[in-house]
């Protein structure tokens, strides 16, 4: 066809680069701290109103917008002013010294590399599915405020996870709109030379083809892989498609690619981490390839290198049931992983598969990815105190014989990113209590004293949350209904749903059986009283996704939908779909109570109720996850008692009852009591004690100085021992491993003898070594721990014999007091070596018996 009548260009031509002015606004628009630092949505909102206020997407207004809109406000000076003072903002911020170079300005930390399957870090990169995605998104936003130099690795999805519709029967249908990468706030990654950065994987008869993208985070880079190459087969261009679909096969491979993969493109980026932190075991096997590199520099064979390696690895536990772990079948891991082993590793299927098996002789036994980041890391924890003793418990069997209390998985509570959950009437109030820096992380405490608000400010700033959030609902309500097809007259009315002044309560979260997200169902009757009593009226917004796969989770939700059919509940309850980080900022900022109904212990941490928090809104929650150890009765209100019942109908029942009580005798009741101002004092009283004693102890900076200071840290030191000579100090810890192992089954206690006197017990055990260096275990004296008393775990020392200097016989003597009976206590043998964490790098251990 001659000509071009429509003159169409190349789409990247028509990026007005050679406008002065627009690299500035690229560099903004590209910065995902305008995710939660606000001061450039004024921009986008400059440039085109409707479209950022549907897509909150900087990159996509930017190209959108026409050339001579570019120009014409570029050419406004004040404009103009307000992008060059906002450039030099961020380059101030991301140059001057944070807390991490404040604190550490000699650390051995100069790279902590973070894994993970799925990041939420706005709502125009939607590669996220939930509680894991927003978790790993708030720690790199706090890592950038806290200057702690980390850097991200994860997968760019084509579709990402499902969008979410309602048909009229109730039933959850799931959509996947394609993400056009050129759309999303993130650039190609290329080397020195303008190349796009492109790894190849080997998989089982043919090679994949990654594609790299980086995405700026304030301070902090994150890198994603995709399979959508064009020079890979179609089916393979498919390994990256969506999140969380696929069978296992497809689930391998996306693993594979963002552990192995993930970890190449560190290296080929030069980049050299300290520490590997692997959110969830999705990404475990990174610990393979950083050993395998480590093999490749020093020489030293797999078993060496893992030893080495694995002290600057950390594996974040999210899962609080042993059904929840990935596992795969043997054939599956030899199919994808046996040349690898042997030709990259130098070991045997059999050695690989041992790695992420109980019991590394059942050949039958399913390759467990957590099982394989246990034993390739150096320090492992849970995300709440509780969820770290429920990961003791479901790691128990990793440690046969070792006491519960001693199998090694710690706990750093979850924290949120406040600044990206506050409303910006939020950021005003604690601006004007605390001050601008008080998310920075550099003071001790967060100085700040809501006390100091006055009751008329603080309830006025709780009723215009309210408002803004009514007023979002119905519109959102009236454009759902609207685009599935409503009648005139139901989109109309849900235009005037809700009352701003009505006590707001928001119930939203993945919809599966164990959140048990129709805890409030169980008696709709009540329900309904409840809701529509005259003198004390309640509203409920819902939101939620069930996974597509998960037909119960799908049943619950259209129980919901069906309740709010009914012709009186219509006028109370809400359900707005498509639950996204957009619609969560909404609801966190303007619902009055949070609740949340998990069964207890299969929540392991929560974070949905901690944000909350930063906008003045009051939890009532299970006391389960992160609410078990936050409650008290001054900052909310809490349902179950604190122990486990399982699954148990009954106490669902119970628990019920007890949610209804709650409701009806204590929440409604201290929201409508108000005093001659209108003012509910209760009310008040009890979200600042929320607000200043919960928000900063739940805040993601928080958790990610927790993790830098007893993870992070030790484990930068960790490795720089390990790695000094080649990595000899590992050599040495196989050598006594290999030992340790080899005389294990000989070890034995002989005569135990105790001297008692009124202060103090002495214990004396004959211990047989079969040889074994005595310097290669420790002799403990060991006590459980009881209602009175903590665990005893108390040293004996090796008395010097006469005998024949060749027997294999020793005496170890303990001193202990007298407060608890001989009876307790028990000497064991357990091994030990200078710098290794046992049992988490030998479980092994000998009782008397």
């Amino acid at each position: 066809m001659p000509g071009n009548p429509r003159n169409v260009h190349p789409v990247y031509d028509l990026i007005p680069v050679e406008i002065d002015g627009f690299e500035t606004l690229a560099e903004l628009a590209l910065d995902l701290r305008s995710s939660w630092n606000h001061a450039t949505d004024e921009i986008w909102r400059r440039l085109d109103p409707e479209l950022w206020e549907i897509t909150h997407n900087p990159w996509v207004v930017l190209q959108t917008v026409s050339r001579g809109r570019i120009e014409h406000v570029l050419a406004d000076e004040d404009f103009r002013g307000k992008v060059d003072a906002l450039w030099t903002d961020r380059k101030r911020t991301a140059e001057q010294p944070a807390w991490f170079q404040q604190t550490q300005p000699e650390s051995p930390l100069t790279s902590a590399a973070y894994f993970c399957m799925e990041f939420m870090l706005s709502e125009a990169l939607p590669i996220y599915s939930g509680g894991l995605g927003n978790v790993a998104g708030d720690q790199l936003k706090a890592a950038s405020d806290l200057g702690v130099p980390v850097v991200a690795v994860g997968l760019l999805y084509q579709q990402g996870y499902f969008r979410q519709t309602i048909d009229d029967a109730g039933g959850q249908h799931a959509l996947y709109p394609y993400n056009d990468p050129g759309q999303l706030p993130i650039l190609p990654l290329r080397d020195a030379d303008g190349e796009w950065l492109r790894l190849k994987v080997e998989l089982p008869g043919y090679s994949v083809w990654l594609r790299a993208w980086q995405v700026q985070v304030g301070r902090v880079k994150l890198y994603l892989l995709d399979s959508n190459d064009a020079a890979n087969f179609p089916a393979h261009r498919g390994i990256t498609s969506e999140l969380y679909g696929g069978g296992p096969d497809l689930r391998l491979k996306q693993e594979l690619i963002l552990g192995i993969g993930g970890w190449r493109l560190l290296t080929e980026l030069g980049i050299a981490p300290e520490v590997c932190h692997l959110n969830e075991g999705h990404a475990a096997f990174a610990v393979l390839e950083r050993a395998r590199g480590f093999m490749e520099a020093s020489g030293q064979p797999f078993d060496v290198a893992l030893a080495v390696t694995r002290a600057g690895n950390l594996f974040t536990t999210h899962t609080a049931v042993a059904a929840g772990f990935d596992r795969f079948a043997p054939n599956l891991i030899e199919q994808y992983l046996g040349r690898y082993a042997q030709t990259e590793l130098g070991i045997s299927i059999e050695d690989l598969l041992a790695l992420g098996r109980q019991n590394p002789a059942d050949t039958s036994e399913p390759f467990n990815m957590a099982y394989l980041a246990i034993r390739g890391s150096g320090s492992v924890n849970g995300v709440s105190r509780l969820h770290g003793e429920v990961s003791r418990q479901l790691f128990t069997p990793l440690f046969p014989h070792w006491p519960k209390d001693e199998v090694p998985v710690e706990y750093v509570t979850n924290g949120v990113h406040m600044p990206s959950w506050d409303s910006a009437a939020a950021d005003d109030l604690w601006t004007h209590t605390c001050g601008k820096d008080r998310w920075s992380g550099t003071n001790e405490t967060l100085a700040c004293d809501i006390d100091r608000v006055p009751d008329e400010m603080l309830w006025q700033f709780r009723i215009d949350s309210t408002h803004a959030l009514v007023d979002y609902a119905r519109l959102r309500l009236s454009r759902e209904l609207a685009a599935s097809g409503s009648n005139v007259d139901d989109i109309e009315v849900a235009k005037h749903l809700f009352d701003p002044n009505t006590l707001t309560l928001g119930l939203a979260r993945r919809f599966a059986t164990y959140k048990r997200p129709n805890l409030l169902l169980h008696d709709p009757d009540r329900l309904l009283r409840l809701l529509t009593n005259p003198e004390r009226p309640v509203q409920l917004i819902l939101a939620g996704k069930a996974h597509p796969a998960d037909k119960a989770g799908q049943d619950l939700l259209r129980q919901w939908i069906e309740f709010i059919r009914h012709p009186v509940a219509r006028q109370h309850v809400i359900f707005l779909s498509d639950y996204d980080m957009s619609l969560t900022e909404r609801l966190v900022q303007g619902c009055d109570v949070w609740v949340n109904t998990p069964r207890r212990p299969w929540e392991a941490s929560g974070t949905s109720g901690m944000k909350v928090l930063v906008n003045g809104g009051i939890n009532l929650s299970e006391l389960d996850g992160w609410w078990a150890e936050a409650y008290t009765p001054d900052v909310g209100w809490a349902i179950g008692d604190g122990e486990e019942h399982g699954d148990d109908p009954a106490w669902d029942a119970a628990e019920a009852e007890q949610l209804y009580d709650v409701l009806e005798n204590e929440v409604v009741p201290e929201f409508y009591e108000r005093n001659e101002q209108g003012i509910p004092t209760r009310w008040l009283a009890r979200m600042r004690a929320s607000m200043s004693q919960l928000t900063p102890q739940y805040s993601a900076v928080r958790t990610v100085r927790e993790y830098t200071e007893q993870h992070y840290l030790p484990a930068a030191n960790a490795l720089r021992e390990r790695t000094n000579l080649g990595g000899a100090i590992g050599t040495n810890i196989v050598h006594w491993e290999r030992a340790a192992r080899e005389k294990w089954a000989s070890l034995e206690f002989g005569d135990v003898r105790v001297e008692m006197n009124a202060e103090e017990h002495v214990f004396f055990a004959d211990v047989y070594l079969d040889g074994l260096d005595p310097s290669f275990v420790r002799v403990e004296l060991y006590a459980n721990a009881n209602e009175k008393d903590s665990a005893v775990r108390q040293v004996m020392t090796r008395l010097d014999s006469a005998d024949d200097a060749q027997s294999h016989w020793a005496t170890y003597r303990a001193v202990v007091p007298a407060n608890r009976s001989v009876d307790d206590f028990t000497p064991r043998i357990v091994p030990t070596h200078e710098g290794v964490r046992v049992p988490l790098e030998l479980d092994l251990i000998r009782w008397q018996r």
